[in-house]
């Protein structure tokens, strides 16, 4: 069987197109309007919980963008992406990668709902404000992580790169790229610059372009 990825454009579910990009492996992407429980109703079919990415292998469905990611590393390695139990940085490296997810992309979530998903009269500027405050805070445990290194942890690109590095794929499309620091930054450009990503890139917006979904989450 070839595993399936339900996806939207450039939602949470890049990770693990990203993440099948930088392991070669074969998949079937089905991308969906943004938000499909909204405009893909069959979907609940899929996931119940109307949410993206949907992940589905002959071992079962899984709906947690970061999970996917260490899934298929794990699962389909050995690979580099992966930090195994005998590696110094392995807690390292479950830290980043949840912490992409749970720490970094929550925020950014309330923004967008309550900056501008709500009608116009449910929108709530005070909570953008606060969320906006406390996104940039947490992202300062970032640069402090890249002082003096390419990447986050093991001394190599890992998932964690990945799941962190969505993050900042949605904070820049929130007007946040000019508060990264430096270092920040810097390893933004290099993680844009893998073939990977910019595969992963080319085929979710060729796929999206075929169905007419020209319009990103934000």
């Amino acid at each position: 069987m070839i595993a399936r990825l339900y996806h939207c454009l450039d939602a949470r579910s890049f990770r693990p197109l990203w993440t099948l990009e930088e392991m070669g492996l074969l998949y079937e992407l089905h991308m969906l309007p943004f938000p499909p429980r909204a405009f893909a109703k069959e979907y609940k079919d899929i996931n119940p919980l109307g949410t993206v990415p949907a992940f589905i292998d002959e071992h079962g469905l899984m709906t947690e963008s970061a999970a996917i990611c260490q899934y298929l590393v794990t699962r389909y390695g050995p690979s580099s992406l992966a930090v195994g139990p005998d590696e110094t940085d392995y807690g390292a490296w479950l830290q980043w990668l949840h912490f992409g997810e749970a720490t970094l992309t929550f925020p950014q979530t309330l923004l967008l709902r309550y900056g501008k998903f709500e009608p116009p009269e449910r929108r709530q500027p005070q909570v953008v404000d606060d969320y906006s405050a406390w996104f940039l805070g947490r992202l300062r445990a970032v640069d402090r992580a890249l002082t003096g290194k390419d990447y986050l942890c093991a001394g190599r690109f890992t998932v964690a790169d990945i799941s962190v590095g969505y993050a900042l794929l949605l904070a820049e499309s929130l007007g946040f790229a000019k508060d990264f620091s430096p270092a920040i930054a810097a390893w933004w450009q290099r993680l844009q610059a893998r073939p990977a990503y910019q595969k992963a890139q080319r085929v979710q917006h060729e796929a999206a372009q075929q169905l007419g979904l020209l319009s990103p989450i934000v």
